[in-house]
């Protein structure tokens, strides 16, 4: 049986009236939803001549009396489109087109929406389709059975000789319809369909199109809300600074100047922080940038990039390490290492925190758009002293999450404000305040070796990573034997390449309190491809081979990734004519969040150092494609994200405070410098992979493979160093006396 067709057992609760589903997550036998109890047919009729014609609201599925299709989701929508394949998912079963599903946020409540492959309710790793990819397709073809049953009943006819089209049960023999909004009730009634049919992929209508996005017109015409648009009666405007040096303390506010402004209303502490609060932003801010303060800095006054890099490699030489990944031993042959440096990164999204917060004696009401809702009311209620149940969550629309809305400090402190108000507050961050006071990717340190032979294979492959933990700070029980952070070594412990003999440890170095660690898109890959990468790369050269032979030769028993390196070869023209003079391309290939991706990049650097990136393909593997307008789009997103990661971000700290504040001085990638994109897919019948990442991890290290290829110089740490690749050696010592960090060595 395929991954997508089969057929599946009970797996939904109905309920008299509308027709509401509750079903069962994939993997770990965890319930998605409790199955809940029938209402009497008296409360059904009831609720409909209330209009109220969909019961139990902890219901996924939800058809109405006029038909309509309600999906109500557990994942948050922040640009990935996982409300647009989930509709699909569901449409393609059930029998409807499309547009003929709505699609809501799901309240806050862990036990009905925790997701089992992240262990709560939670959107991120790249599991939202991966999660529900049989979950929403079985519920969809139980709901069309459930109907279709009630249909042939009704018509006293074999329920084999209806069929379903949007949203309308026919029986074609005698020319008769039902919509699905005069067969709830009736369905409700019905028992479980001991198994359902799931369609097999050649008859699929809907999945693996590039339909268009549920959210388009929404986005187009305003009507769809984020957190920033957030309007609810009686609100006031508050905007934020927290203690400059991180982990400081607020001393003392003379806020008279602020007080006199027009619009100011109010003036809030915290420990760390302190709000003016406004009848609008501008008044607030205004007001914020009146106030005279004073800091108490504490433990980081000193603190600074450069202290927290020589405490990795010190770290890594001198503390005892975590065995995460031991297979064979290591030969004799000739060793080759090498030592890589990745820098602290910030998320920068889009929209800027921000959360609006009621606080009542009865009761909270949040809205924000977050990654983590059920964390959410959990930190409200300990602030507030209010019962979980009495904390009511509101998700929005996320402007890009990153892993950055996988964190509740925001929230903690909108909350923590408006308990000192009678009114909505709605609290937002400038874009200074937001990169200042994120919660950063973590820095890491390694060292990375290899054992070869005569003709340059590896024979025994070693690295050694010191950072800090995510995992161990975020969901510290979910640490592994000996507290190994398995985030952390993902895709270097269990590389795509055949690698018998491989050593990965880890020396846990945490960063100081007060600078805290957080998840990045792409998380462990991002860091570990980039080196391992690298590094391959590195042994190709020294071997005199070919990068892309090299690592085809280390392939071929994964089939699934070295197709996807031939077919992005293929497409690159890899070894077909001569490039131009300081024009190189470099290859990187990786197996990240269940889907294989390759990626060639074709970059062109000057001779004052600065990188034109000219092309990029990119070859995909991400097992059965949902909708392939927005595979493609995640790609173009992640790589993009990657690349301008790699050529331009890093997050630097003086005097304990972080140094960069906006996009002047925290560049992302512009329009004119972003390379063409082109996606090649493998068609795939395998189970769904992640998307919204794996472009993000292998974007780095194909970038400095070619810049390798253009230059010979072999750049060990990002970002981007221009200095080293100018051509003008002069100019480039002159630079890097000028500049304020040692990024990227020469090989």
């Amino acid at each position: 049986m395929s991954a997508a067709a089969g057929t599946v057992s009970r797996r939904a609760a109905l309920q008299a009236g509308g027709l509401a589903l509750a079903f069962t997550w994939i993997g770990g036998g965890k319930a998605f939803a409790a199955i809940s109890p029938r209402q009497q047919p008296g409360d059904a009729a009831a609720a409909l001549a209330d209009g109220n014609p969909a019961f139990a609201p902890n219901a996924f599925i939800r058809i109405d009396a006029d038909g309509g299709v309600r999906l109500v989701m557990p994942m948050a929508e922040m640009g990935q489109a996982i409300y647009t394949g989930s509709a699909m998912l569901l449409a393609e079963e059930l029998g409807v087109e499309l547009d003929q599903v709505r699609v809501e946020h799901s309240p806050a409540n862990e036990a009905l929406y925790g997701m089992p492959l992240l262990g709560g309710q939670i959107t991120g790793g790249s599991t939202s389709t991966r999660g529900t990819f049989g979950v929403l397709r079985e519920a969809g073809a139980v709901a069309r059975t459930l109907l279709v049953s009630a249909a042939a009943a009704q018509w006293k006819v074999e329920p084999e000789s209806c069929t379903v089209a949007r949203g309308v049960v026919s029986h074609a023999a005698s020319g008769r319809q039902l919509g699905f909004g005069a067969l709830a009730s009736a369905a409700a009634k019905l028992p479980m369909p001991a198994k359902v049919a799931l369609k097999e992929p050649k008859d699929f209508r809907l999945i693996g199109q590039p339909l268009r996005r549920v959210d388009s017109s929404g986005k187009v015409d305003g009507s769809v809300q984020f957190g920033i648009d957030v309007r609810v009666p009686g609100m006031k405007v508050a905007t934020v600074k927290a203690s400059p040096t991180l982990g400081g303390v607020l001393a003392s506010v003379d806020d008279k100047a602020a007080r006199a402004i027009p619009g100011v209303i109010d003036v809030l502490r915290v420990k760390d922080a302190v709000a003016v609060v406004g009848e609008h932003f501008w008044a607030a801010k205004r007001g914020l940038e009146a106030l005279k303060l004073q800091w108490t800095p504490g433990r980081n006054a000193t603190l600074t990039t450069q202290q927290l890099r020589d405490d990795l490699a010190n770290a890594l030489a001198k503390d005892k390490a975590i065995v995460g990944k031991e297979t064979g031993k290591r030969p004799d042959g000739t060793l080759v290492q090498s030592t890589y440096d990745l820098p602290m990164l910030a998320h920068a999204t889009m929209e800027p925190l921000n959360t609006t917060v009621h606080v009542r004696p009865d009761g909270c009401d949040i809205w924000v758009g977050t990654q983590v809702p059920a964390r959410c009311v959990s930190v409200a209620a300990k602030i507030t002293g209010l019962a979980e149940d009495k904390v009511v969550l509101h998700n929005q629309y996320l402007g890009g999450g990153f892993g950055r809305r996988l964190e509740t400090d925001s929230v903690e402190q909108a909350v923590a404000f408006a308990k000192q108000v009678p009114y909505p507050l709605k609290v937002v961050w400038t874009r200074e305040e937001d990169i200042r006071h994120d919660i950063v990717r973590p820095m890491y340190h390694d060292e990375i070796s290899a054992v070869v032979d005569g003709e340059g294979r590896i024979r025994w492959f070693g690295d050694r990573i010191s950072g800090g933990t995510v995992l161990g700070r975020w969901a510290p029980a979910f640490m592994g034997k000996d507290g190994m952070d398995s985030d952390l070594i993902e895709c270097v412990a269990e590389p795509c390449y055949d690698l018998p003999n491989l050593k990965v440890e880890w020396v846990r170095h945490d960063m100081p309190p007060g600078l805290n660690v957080g998840w990045w898109r792409g998380v462990g890959p991002t860091h570990n491809l980039f080196v391992m990468e690298s590094f391959i790369d590195e042994l190709a050269h020294r071997a005199k081979k070919d990068p892309v032979a090299y690592r085809r030769a280390m392939l071929q028993k994964n089939p699934r990734t070295l197709a996807v390196l031939d077919l992005a070869a293929s497409k690159a023209g890899w070894g077909q004519g001569t490039l131009p003079t300081r024009v190189g391309r470099g290859v990187a290939v990786g197996d990240a969040f269940g889907s294989r991706v390759c990626a060639i990049v074709e970059a062109e650097v000057s001779p004052q150092g600065e990188v034109r990136m000219r092309r990029a393909v990119v070859a995909l593997d991400c097992g059965i494609a949902v909708n392939t307008g927005s595979i493609e789009a995640q790609i173009q997103g992640g790589l993009l994200f990657g690349l301008s990661a790699a050529l331009y971000s890093e997050i630097t700290l003086r005097d304990g405070a972080i140094e960069q504040s906006n996009f002047h001085d925290y560049r992302t990638l512009r329009i004119n410098e972003s390379p063409p994109i082109e996606l090649h897919m493998v068609k795939s019948a395998e189970a769904p992979g992640g998307l919204g990442e794996v472009g993000t991890a292998i974007a780095a290290p194909a970038l400095a493979n070619a810049i390798f290829a253009a230059t010979g110089v072999r750049l060990r740490s990002l970002p981007v160093n221009r200095a080293l690749l100018a051509q003008d050696k002069e100019a480039m010592k002159k630079k890097i006396a000028e500049a304020p960090l040692d990024e990227g060595r020469s090989a």
